[in-house]
């Protein structure tokens, strides 16, 4: 495996090499669970997952982290609002962040939580004032100095020569061209939640969480941090500055940054109601599929502008190759092997690990296996795919799918999850007419479309085509897709 990815570090495409053979330790920085994830966090989460995916497909042995914040300056504010616990109130949305990662083909990480982790947190905050890179305010609190890190602004690239020694910033996002030392260890305040450590009482600083963390992982060095762009300043820049003034080594080898997306040309904000959760977007009656399908169809360092048209067209690139699955398990074939049918199911293997490897070119994986499905199905209708063809086209869309994730015919139960939580959080009004008809397509017994499918067949042999176009009509509207082959009608639920 010769794979290539852009290390935000040394700002290049490098070859990708482990601190341990065959073996990648991979941090990636999860979702601050105060509200639903939004599409945009969800590219980077898809992201990571087919990096992992794909190190793994080529042998390797993946041990990933991802962290749940479930403490931090929003929390904290939005939980007294409620008037509710830190726990009860991120319990929800961790819940909900959980199921919807799985819906969109997530596969679950090692995950951490930071309200698991204080002990080892205030340990740490100890250890750095410990070695003068830290000090305690008179309130409590525990900051960095960053002056006592000269290498400060090397993952970000910014110039900090004229920083203000001492100036500090309290809270965890702040201006991006800001250089100030920052908090480690926060001392209570009325009414906030807090712990009592080895430091005293209070709780700990957002970029301080993701460093105690990863190392107790994956060690003082590890191969790949993982984040979305937005994370680069101050939040990576201050893990670094942290973790490798304690322990003197290189942080993490590789830094692996999501680009932003845009929503129909405009930067997300619920300001221009532009703003998505993955869950309004299914309410609106867009499969989980499609969504992954479209948030992979670009690559990682590329902004994707994520349209409604193009969530159809991904919906489209989606049925073609589900459809081409079923055409080649369910079809009978003559004996024998087609070469040319046995080369382009090579060649297309070819091409999709060689796109991968160039920095996870996922638009030119997903062009070599749409190229393979169109030649296949011309193939197919002139009756040239033979029976030995089968197995290699297969194995082609099988690791195709190891990676993406969009050939599993199970939107329908994930969909119909996702109206069951609307109605019980009493937002049936947003439930879309489009997400009701695919929610009530599984209401009709298989016998019951067979029955449909044999009437509207029999309909068009009498000739009486107004008929049969009712009834498949209906079936349509019900949720059943349906394919005329020469060996008859196909048919299967959305």
């Amino acid at each position: 495996m010769s794979l290539r990815v852009y290390n935000t570090m040394s700002a290049q495409v490098e070859e990708f090499q482990t601190l341990h053979d065959k073996e990648v330790r991979m941090y990636a920085c999860g979702p601050t669970v105060y509200d639903y994830g939004h599409i945009g966090n969800f590219r980077t989460f898809i992201a990571v997952d087919m990096l992992q995916r794909f190190l793994r497909q080529s042998g390797y042995r993946v041990h990933y982290v991802m962290n749940i914040t479930d403490v931090d300056d929003r929390i904290i504010r939005n939980a007294a609002r409620d008037g509710v616990s830190v726990q009860q109130y991120t319990a929800k949305y961790e819940k909900a962040f959980l199921e919807d990662a799985a819906m969109i083909g997530i596969e679950q990480p090692h995950l951490v939580r930071a309200t698991e982790n204080i002990s080892e947190m205030a340990d740490f905050v100890a250890k750095l004032q410990a070695k003068g890179v830290a000090y305690r305010t008179d309130d409590g609190s525990y900051y960095f100095r960053i002056a006592k890190f000269p290498a400060y602004g090397k993952l970000s690239k910014k110039d900090f020569s004229g920083m203000i020694d001492g100036a500090r910033v309290d809270v965890d996002e702040y201006d991006k061209d800001s250089a100030r030392d920052f908090a480690l260890w926060k001392a209570p305040k009325p009414g906030e939640a807090s712990w009592q450590t080895s430091i005293g009482p209070g709780r700990p600083g957002w970029h301080l969480e993701c460093s105690v963390m990863s190392m107790k992982e994956l060690g003082d060095s590890f191969d790949l941090h993982a984040g979305g762009e937005d994370l680069i300043f101050p939040h990576h820049e201050n893990e670094i500055a942290q973790s490798e003034s304690l322990t003197g080594k290189t942080f993490a080898r590789f830094w692996f940054h999501v680009r932003f997306l845009l929503v129909e040309g405009e930067k997300m904000s619920k300001r221009l109601g532009n703003f998505y959760t993955l869950r309004d977007l299914v309410l609106k009656g867009h499969k989980p599929s499609s969504v992954r399908y479209l948030l992979t169809s670009v690559p990682y360092r590329n902004q994707l502008n994520f349209t409604f048209d193009g969530l159809k067209q991904a919906a489209v690139s989606v049925e073609r190759l589900r459809n081409f699955r079923q055409r080649l398990s369910e079809q009978s074939f003559s004996p024998g092997c087609n070469p040319e049918m046995q080369t382009l199911a090579r060649e297309t293997i070819t091409h999709m690990r060689e796109a991968l490897e160039d920095d996870l070119n996922t638009a030119q994986a997903e062009a070599a296996i749409l190229k393979m499905v169109r030649q296949a199905n011309s193939a197919l209708d002139a009756g040239s795919v033979k029976k030995e063809d089968i197995a290699p086209l297969l194995a082609a869309l099988e690791k195709f799918d190891e990676i993406f994730a969009v050939l599993a015919d199970d939107d329908r139960p994930k969909m119909k999850a996702v109206f069951d939580w609307a109605m019980s959080e009493g937002r049936e009004k947003d439930i879309s007419p489009e997400l009701r008809e695919i929610v009530q397509s599984g209401q009709s017994s298989d016998a019951d479309i067979e029955e449909k499918i044999a009437e509207m067949e029999a309909a068009r042999r009498a000739r009486n085509f107004k008929l049969s176009d009712s009834l498949r009509a209906e079936l349509i509207a019900a949720g059943i897709m349906i394919e005329n082959t020469k060996d008859g009608v196909r048919w299967r639920r959305k």
